[in-house]
């Protein structure tokens, strides 16, 4: 009976000691559980709260911010097209005014070909050629010229013919059959019609 009862009270105490062990690891395993739960917390909020950052930025920054950009941008835009457009109205504008001045001083020519003159003195052994450019601001000229152009051709020949070979040769003789010519052109087509006259050819033969 002694033994039983002390069999009995190894067993107890072998039990105490299981019942002990049990308990320890219990409390070892729920005290390490959280503390390994903590220990992942700021990563486990890091990840959560990034995208969440991320999205915000991108919404409430980012987009507002691209969006002021834009509108500035289109604003600009729209500010400089007028200016253009006033400024190439205005060069228009410019454009159709110097047509309209040159317009006004454009110059009209026509042409008196060949007359064919004896030079005076000669004997009619000398010829004078001359070909001339009428040249004035009226648009009619051409066909004044060429409704008067007989007349024009006969007061030419009149006038050339009456030169000499030393009035021909003499120092601006030119000029001054030239303007002889252009007085006597406007008595036939009108004062003023003509204002200058350019030889082309102008030769003794």
């Amino acid at each position: 009976m002694a033994a039983n009862r002390i069999e009995g009270a190894g067993a107890g105490a072998d039990t105490a000691k299981g019942g002990g062990s049990a308990e320890a690891a219990a409390s070892v395993a729920s005290a390490a559980t959280p503390g390994g739960i903590k220990a992942w917390l700021p990563m486990i909020a890091t990840l959560i709260t990034m995208p969440a950052l991320a999205y915000a930025m991108t919404t409430f920054v980012l987009l507002p911010k691209l969006g002021t950009a834009a509108t500035g941008a289109a604003s600009a835009s729209t500010a400089h097209a007028p200016a253009t457009e006033a400024k190439s109205h205005g060069s228009a504008g410019g454009g159709e005014e110097r047509g309209k001045t040159g317009g006004s001083k454009s110059k009209y020519t026509t042409v008196l070909n060949k007359v064919i003159v004896n030079v005076a003195g000669t004997m009619g052994t000398r010829f004078l050629v001359v070909s001339m450019t009428l040249v004035s601001k009226d648009p009619e000229l051409d066909a004044q010229f060429k409704e008067n152009e007989p007349e024009l051709r006969h007061v030419a020949i009149t006038s050339l013919s009456s030169k000499a070979i030393s009035d021909i040769e003499k120092p601006g003789a030119k000029n001054v059959i030239r303007s002889e010519l252009t007085s006597l052109f406007n008595a036939v087509l009108g004062n003023g019609v003509v204002q200058e006259i350019y030889f082309t050819d102008f030769a003794i033969q």
